[in-house]
This record gives C-alpha cells, structure tokens and sequence, in this order.
C-alpha cells in the first residue's frame, strides 16, 4: 500500500469511535484473510495484544477497559523489547571479551594543547 493512501485511512480512522475502529479492524482482517499475499508478522508482543484484545472484544467488555488494557500491554511490550536490546549488547560484549576482540571503546576526551610560544620571544 503506498503512503499516500495509508495516510488517507489514518485521516479517515482517527474520526471514528473505538467501537466503529474494531468494526473496520474486523473488515480489514477479512481482506487480508481473503487477499493478502502474505501476512505480516508483528513479533510475538504483537501476537499476545492482539489475542487479548480480541477475547476481550469477545467477551463484550467496556472499549474503555480495552483501551487502558491494551494500553498497559503496548507499555509493557516497550519495556521488554528495551530489556531484549540490552540483553543483547551485554551478550555481544561479553562473546568480545571471551573472545579477545577489543570491547567497545570509550569516547576519546579531546586533547588540549599548550600554547605554543612564540618563538620571536626567546
């Protein structure tokens, strides 16, 4: 889909109330379940958001108590994906370390240098 379009939508969407917002949530994945040529994956975070909101959605539960959840998991889901990352740089200096090769280096403090003295001076 190109972006001019995709903007339209959005344009579209934000006018609308949760309620209508899951209506064409719903449309949307009936296309793509009939048209797409392939899925799209979100990573496993996005998975579990979107199986609690739909159980939520299918136990007719207030669209408020579903924003603030889905809210909670979408902060949630930075915070690991945060924790993944650092995860991951303490692993990869620590395969550096064992491994001999130099660790990230600090930043270099920029050097001073003494004033020359003129030489006319002396």
């Amino acid at each position: 889909m190109n972006d001019l379009l995709r903007q339209r939508i959005a344009r579209k969407l934000e006018s609308l109330p949760d309620d209508k917002g899951y209506q064409v949530l719903d449309y949307i994945e009936f296309l793509q379940s009939k048209y797409a040529e392939r899925s799209a994956s979100g990573g496993i975070f996005a998975k579990i958001t979107e199986t609690v909101e739909d159980t939520m959605r299918a136990s007719k539960i207030p669209m408020q108590a579903i924003s603030g959840t889905m809210g909670l998991m979408d902060s949630a889901a930075k915070v690991a994906r945060g924790l993944v990352a650092a995860g991951e740089a303490v692993v990869d200096e620590a395969v550096k370390a064992a491994s001999g090769q130099p660790l990230t280096p600090k930043p270099e403090e920029p050097q001073v240098s003494e004033p020359k003295e003129d030489r006319a001076e002396r």
